[in-house]
């Protein structure tokens, strides 16, 4: 009998990491500063810092998790091994695959949208042509495919320490002095900085999606949790760099009214905002690129986990890429893209993937309760796990009372 193939390990620490970093740091980020600082105010990083650190204990749970069963589909995978339910390990597996090919979808039509401010092409054209191209980089292989993604991923991180550089140049006379950001004179707004840090945690979601890629990694349960944390820390440095450097070049009142708050502080230090708007276009690309890599191993492991089609599963021998698998990942992207809105499409990611945190986190405690940490995975405190889940579940309580008071 000839041998299955196998997806190839391809993937290091380094590139695995630009991945996650692709991945969690978005064309959002170019909004989003904006958006805390009208809660925060002078107290915008502290919100940043605060919604890393909320963050920041799902990822350690993922850390041990993926160090435990480096698998695709690794959310169903820990949930089955943990709740002993197929049901429910499905359904888990489903909605990662969903919330990455609706965040894929959106991005693309959000991506586009930029892309025919530069270029004049019908709207339909540019989706099914941007959906078709990737998704051909992605069937090519895993290896082509993430060092496409880490070479974007560096030009979004390019794009961010330019508003920085540009920030350091001008001198911050526009907006508060750097003492008063870093240490801030202003009364503590308790409500706003939580709500702004609510809002800042989504700019932190997408470390979650390095789990699905684990059977391409080499020793995932060593490089695995380093991406994870590498992830953490690069975005989250970023972001405080850019909060201070947005606040120290702008009045806090433009700030916190534009819809483009880094283009005006570049265009603050003399830079053409055009550039920062192909930044924003090519991290679109990279969001989508990575989004149909994810959702295609998802379906992959689901497959291979007996709870999909077999043909789901089926390796290509020569790209060692899952290809019927990112086929019907693209197929439904564009399809998503060219029937729905944007803010339908980006609003439900976020849901789905918080409530697919929490379950994580209570199938880690779970593990943990069950018998000890094996000696190949960090083994965390037990009490850690069911903090994520408390954070997630608040902050997924929380988005949800929010969007029922705008229906009322």
């Amino acid at each position: 009998m000839i041998a299955e193939p196998e997806l190839a390990r391809r993937l290091g620490p380094g590139l695995l990491t630009l991945y996650g970093v692709g991945t969690t740091i978005g064309a959002g980020i170019y909004v989003l500063i904006g958006e805390v600082a009208a809660r925060a105010g002078a107290w915008t990083p502290y919100s940043f810092l605060l919604a890393a650190l909320l963050a920041g204990v799902t990822a350690l749970s993922f850390t041990e998790l993926s160090a435990r069963m480096p698998k695709s589909a690794g959310e169903a995978l820990y949930v089955r091994e943990a709740f002993a339910s197929e049901r429910l390990s499905l359904l888990v597996g489903l909605m990662v695959a969903a919330a990455g090919m609706i965040s894929a979808a959106s991005v693309v039509v959000g991506g586009v949208g930029y892309l025919r401010t530069l270029i004049a092409v019908p709207e339909a054209v540019a989706i099914v042509v941007l959906c078709a191209t990737l998704g051909g980089l992605a069937v090519w292989g895993i290896a082509e495919s993430t060092l496409a993604a880490a070479v974007l991923t560096l030009v979004e991180i390019g794009g961010l320490v330019l508003v920085v550089a540009t920030g350091v140049a001008v001198g911050g006379a526009g907006g508060l002095p750097v003492a008063e950001i870093l240490a801030p004179t202003a009364p503590f707004p308790l409500v706003g900085v939580f709500a702004g840090a609510v809002l800042a945690f989504y700019a932190f979601i997408g470390f979650e999606d390095i789990v699905n890629v684990a059977e391409e990694v080499k020793a995932p349960a060593r490089t695995m949790p380093i991406a994870i944390v590498a992830t953490l820390v690069i975005a989250g440095g970023l972001y405080l760099a850019v909060s201070v450097t947005a606040l120290a070049v702008l009045p806090l009142v433009d700030l916190a009214g534009s819809e483009a708050p880094l283009a005006l502080v570049y265009a603050a230090g003399g830079g053409d905002a055009r550039i920062l708007g192909a930044i924003a276009v090519l991290a679109t690309v990279n969001g989508v690129l990575v989004q149909m890599v994810m959702a295609s191993r998802v379906l992959f492991g689901l497959s291979r986990q007996g709870s999909l089609p077999v043909f789901l599963g089926r390796v290509n021998p020569i790209t060692h890429t899952p290809v019927i698998a990112t086929v019907l990942v693209v197929g439904v992207i564009v399809t998503l893209a060219l029937i729905f809105p944007i803010a339908t499409l980006a609003g439900t990611t976020s849901l789905v993937t918080l409530a697919v945190f929490a379950l994580c986190n209570l199938a880690l405690w779970r593990l943990k309760r069950r018998g000890p940490t094996p000696p190949e995975a960090p083994d965390l405190p037990i009490w850690l796990p069911l903090a994520g889940a408390v954070v997630s579940l608040a902050v997924l309580a929380v988005e949800i009372g929010r969007r029922i008071s705008v229906l009322l």
